[in-house]
């Protein structure tokens, strides 16, 4: 079964301690908030489970597997299968197509085996098989982040990290956006982690870790 197990994570930044003795455990299905005050350490966190920055100290494994014991390209690797990544700013490449951008991450490694299908498969799921040539300056800002959505997906991660998916949007784009990820996670029974500010929208995950001043506060 996939799982993540994130134990006695610590992270400084020269003499700031963003990040102090985070621990927790999740399988696969599981849908987890992450809420906090800005300075708390919750995109911090993200790029360590995402293995963007290394912990100063303490262990992230992903399906008992400790990437940062990994050489720099088989990380690079295990990464890209492993981890979706969906941040408030879409970070789509402006020169290609909707299409391009969603396979993207498969091309990374030049793995095209069943590539397009696929992809084909989740801009159907959401809502943008009318704008597969388009590029990302002719799309609304919902449209975007669907394309996002779908780049995420396109390798099958095991874990999706949502940093702020929502925080651009207009409330009604915003509502629509989160539900297309529900849906999305019901389907692809990855473990769903997103960082919000709207509370909202975190009562609706399973599991809800608040965070303050680096560490876990209680409920």
């Amino acid at each position: 079964m996939n799982n993540l197990k994130v134990s006695n994570l610590y992270k400084d930044f020269g003499t700031v301690q963003v990040l102090r003795d985070i621990s927790f455990a999740f399988d696969a299905g599981a849908s987890v908030a992450i809420t906090g005050p800005s300075g708390s350490g919750k995109s911090t966190l993200l790029h360590l489970i995402g293995m963007l920055d290394e912990p100063s100290s303490g262990r992230v494994t992903i399906n008992n597997v400790n990437p940062f014991d990994l050489l720099e390209r088989e990380l690079a690797r295990y990464r890209n299968a492993q981890i979706g990544f969906v941040f408030q700013e879409h970070h789509l490449l402006p020169q290609y197509s909707v299409l391009e951008n969603v396979l993207v991450p498969r091309l990374a490694f030049k793995r095209t085996s069943s590539a397009a299908p696929r992809a084909h498969e989740l801009l159907k799921r959401v809502g943008l098989t009318h704008r597969l040539t388009h590029r990302p300056g002719e799309l609304s800002g919902g449209e975007r982040q669907r394309v996002a959505i779908a780049r995420a997906l396109i390798n099958r991660p095991d874990i999706l990290l949502c940093d702020e998916p929502t925080g651009n949007l207009d409330n009604v784009t915003a509502e629509t956006v989160m539900n297309l990820l529900f849906e999305m996670h019901r389907v692809e029974q990855n473990i769903l982690i997103v960082v919000t500010h709207n509370l909202e929208f975190a009562s609706r995950f399973q599991h809800h870790l608040r965070l303050a001043e680096g560490t876990f506060a209680l409920p």
